[in-house]
């Protein structure tokens, strides 16, 4: 019987080395003149806990993830109507970081901010996510941004090595065209999320996601031993993106990239030389020349 024991607690501690690949933080808040009734309020923290649960607690891939490599994420869905009993509208913040090698510095993978956000959800319903059906805004919204940071973290690690995940996604969004705003190419906001999803899956692209690979394997991850050599990389990195600038410029992916980093550079680039900084100061402002003066700062 000691031995059953024995080999039972083995399996259980094994067991607890691994788990789910995210670790999200959800909240939700109000706009402060919308009026919350006593029974939005409870469903709302309902909500809230629904939605960390279902994507903390989900199986996303078939990888195995110790507790100190999951996906750190925060989810805010900003709530400005509530158009009828248990209908939510309003946006939906996104973000996504990733740990520097050798660091505890943890760097901005996915900064969004999700423009059309509407769900439908009542007090103690049972929320369920069926990969080969749309069965509602709540969990394809949820499991599009699952699967898309997804995509993004492995691009970071291995040169496109997220394309299942962003496959993932796609079919989502191909699922959910039913859904309302955000899921259809008919979208007047360049931030939905079927312009995230077809950006990314289009070949033209394809110089961002190896931008993701060379700015954090090849960049931000020897920069602690090898500064000179990882600057150069992160500058080769967002030299990729420069085409894409020029044939789509404004495009959601770029503008997400690019402005999720425009802190991250200007640290970076404190011990660079004028030249260095000029030159990432000039791309940046082809890359995003709506937000050219806010690149300037990396100049001081």
């Amino acid at each position: 019987m000691k031995y059953k024991i024995l080999i039972l607690s083995i399996l259980t501690s094994f067991g607890s080395l691994f788990s789910q690949e995210l670790n999200c933080e959800v909240s939700i808040v109000t706009n402060s003149k919308l009026e919350v009734t006593t029974v939005d309020k409870e469903v709302l923290d309902q909500l809230k806990q629904v939605m960390q649960d279902f994507m903390n607690n989900t199986k996303w891939t078939k990888d195995n993830f110790k507790m100190e490599e999951r996906l750190n994420c925060n989810l805010q869905f900003q709530v400005s109507k509530i158009p009828s009993q248990g209908v939510y509208e309003g946006t939906m913040q996104v973000q996504l970081t990733r740990p520097v090698f050798n660091t505890s510095y943890n760097t901005i993978l996915f900064k969004h901010i999700d423009e059309n956000v509407t769900i439908e959800y009542s007090r103690n319903s049972v929320v369920s996510y069926a990969p080969s059906e749309f069965r509602d805004n709540l969990t394809s919204i949820l499991a599009f941004y699952a699967y898309y940071m997804l995509g993004l973290d492995y691009d970071s690690f291995s040169p496109k090595g997220g394309t299942p995940y962003f496959n993932e996604a796609f079919s989502i969004v191909n699922l959910a065209q039913s859904g309302g705003a955000g899921w259809n190419n008919n979208d007047p906001k360049k931030k939905s999320r079927y312009n995230l999803i077809d950006n990314t899956m289009n070949q033209l692209f394809e110089p961002l996601r190896d931008c993701y690979y060379e700015y954090h394997r090849k960049g931000m991850d020897i920069m602690y031993e090898k500064y000179n050599e990882g600057l150069k990389a992160i500058y080769d990195a967002l030299n990729k993106l420069a085409p894409i600038a020029q044939s789509r410029p404004g495009s959601v992916n770029i503008m997400v990239f690019v402005q999720g980093k425009k802190n991250e550079l200007k640290a970076l680039y404190s011990d660079a030389t004028q030249q260095e900084k000029t030159d990432v100061v000039n791309l940046l402002k082809k890359l995003d020349p709506v937000n050219s003066s806010q690149y300037m700062e990396i100049l001081n």
